[in-house]
């Protein structure tokens, strides 16, 4: 008799993911730098930690990680993200680590951050968050990081996204296979798929404790608000299948959002003068969204912090192009400052 069908479910999810990690290690080991290893040393074997908060969608991804990375020779660790926002989280870091060890992993750790306020607290709770856990893969040199987000998650950030009106990248939610720091494909989601029920029946099933965050059901936080409150009402209104429907508009606004970027990378050289500035009058002739795409990667390139630039600064800097009344400068996130000289777009720090 084989395993519980949500136990087989999220196996099977990360034994795809753990294959492709496997390419993608073996790929680069066919390209080794010069002066490392001969073509007859086999690469060591991939480390790949989870991201593990001690909740039912991480800890299922934990189980089913030391279940399949020994049979495919890769070794499995796991990282637990002390964020210090409640009273106890210190002894709480500790049990998720004892748990990760009773599973068989190996290198775990806790690591505490220091959450700070730019952004509100989720934003800046997932920032300290993501700068540790590259922070551990870098250290360990692990290959891949794990995270147990679900087509739940999904069908939240799209609908974040849509209340922003931050466009169709936003509404592209959250991709299977994100990068950090020098490091394109570090992030991968097994679970994207999958609903929460399953994570949690899984866990259930194989007697796994975890611990409910009171956070995710605090209605002080926005998320917290969506998911108890927002995506019900919209199922009780709509139907079922509100979920499902959205994490498909999250694929189909990926596959539009990356197609239209890699528009608008083509096409920026096309705009610039001999000096590299960008000319107003050939931007004013791309695809608006073309446009702003530009318009956007030269103020990340300025200095402005991707983070905090919105929607409505691009419009404000794409007002210099359709717009041109004579207006002054822009001032934008980062101490950016875009204003438009002799039919050229400059975009410098102020």
């Amino acid at each position: 008799m084989g395993p519980h069908p949500a136990v087989a479910a999220i196996r099977l999810a990360v034994r795809r993911v753990l294959h492709d990690i496997l390419n993608d290690h073996h790929a680069s080991a066919d390209r080794p730098a010069s002066g490392e290893q001969s073509p007859h040393e086999r690469p060591p074997s991939p480390l790949v930690l989870v991201a593990c908060s001690g909740g039912a969608d991480s800890m299922a991804l934990a189980s089913a990680l030391a279940f399949e990375a020994p049979k495919l020779g890769i070794r499995a660790g796991g990282v637990t993200v002390d964020h210090g926002l409640q009273a106890g989280s210190d002894l709480r870091a500790e049990e998720v680590v004892l748990r990760l060890r009773e599973l068989g992993l190996d290198p775990v750790e806790s690591t505490a951050v220091t959450v700070g306020r730019e952004g509100g607290p989720e934003a800046a709770a997932r920032d300290a968050r993501y700068a540790a856990l590259d922070a551990a893969a870098e250290r360990h040199g692990a290959a891949a990081v794990l995270l147990g987000h679900t087509r739940d998650d999904q069908a939240e950030t799209v609908l974040l996204g849509l209340a922003r009106g931050s466009g169709i990248r936003s509404l592209s939610g959250m991709a299977a296979v994100s990068g950090g720091p020098g490091a394109a494909r570090r992030y991968r989601r097994p679970f994207l798929a999958l609903d929460r029920q399953t994570a949690r029946k899984a866990c259930m099933v194989q007697s796994l404790p975890v611990w409910d965050d009171p956070h995710n059901t605090d209605p002080a936080y926005t998320r917290s608000r969506l998911r108890h409150e927002g995506l019900p009402a919209l199922e009780k209104a709509l139907g079922k299948g509100v979920v499902e429907a959205l994490a498909r508009t999250a694929q189909l606004s990926r596959d539009d959002a990356d197609a239209l970027d890699t528009w608008a990378r083509q096409a920026e050289a096309s705009v610039r003068d001999a000096a590299g500035l960008l000319e107003c009058a050939k931007l004013y002739a791309l695809p608006p969204a073309v446009r702003r795409r530009i318009l956007r990667q030269a103020a990340i390139e300025a200095g402005a912090p991707a983070g905090s630039l919105f929607a409505r600064h691009i419009e404000e800097v794409d007002r210099l192009i359709t717009g041109w009344r004579g207006q002054g400068a822009i001032n934008l996130p980062g101490k950016v400052v875009a204003q438009r000289q002799g039919g050229r777009l400059v975009i410098r720090q102020g």
